[in-house]
């Protein structure tokens, strides 16, 4: 078993991993909201449009896993392995569902996988993925988010 204070180590990298992998998906939908709108003019009108336009609507439901695992991990209570389950079964959902269920996050990440930071963001939030479960073990199996 895992001592609480380890879990909560481990979770905290992985929400940073997930903070800079977010700001890489961002940067693309950026990109491809200037490339179809024009220049957004500084950081207010940014936060405007990720709040209010349809096309960075995509990134909520990240948004949001990271907002709850930042909730979990400020907690004064004892962190369990159960968190680490809840936190993989959501991203593998988000990831990997099938059916509508996030299908905008994925097809938005999708078209930003390509891009090298997005990809590099990606493989530091799983290794963290993998150096959070039990043993810090890497590799669950067959269709497991751990790298």
């Amino acid at each position: 078993m895992t001592a609480p204070s380890e879990i909560r180590t481990r979770l905290n990298a992985l929400a940073t991993a997930l903070r800079h992998f977010h700001s890489a998906l961002l940067d693309v939908a950026k990109s491809e909201h200037e490339f179809r709108e024009g220049h957004i003019d500084g950081p207010f009108a940014l936060y405007s449009l990720v709040m209010n336009h349809p096309g960075f609507q995509w990134l909520r439901p990240l948004s949001g896993l990271m907002a709850t695992l930042d909730e979990v991990t400020d907690s004064k209570a004892d962190l369990t392995e159960r968190n680490v389950q809840d936190v993989t079964q959501t991203l593998n959902m988000l990831m990997q569902g099938d059916g509508a269920q996030f299908a905008d996050f994925r097809s938005g990440y999708a078209r930003a996988s390509s891009d090298a930071n997005v990809a590099a963001t990606e493989t530091r939030w799983r290794e963290a993925l993998a150096a959070a479960q039990p043993g810090g073990h890497k590799g669950a199996g067959p269709g497991s988010l751990e790298a």
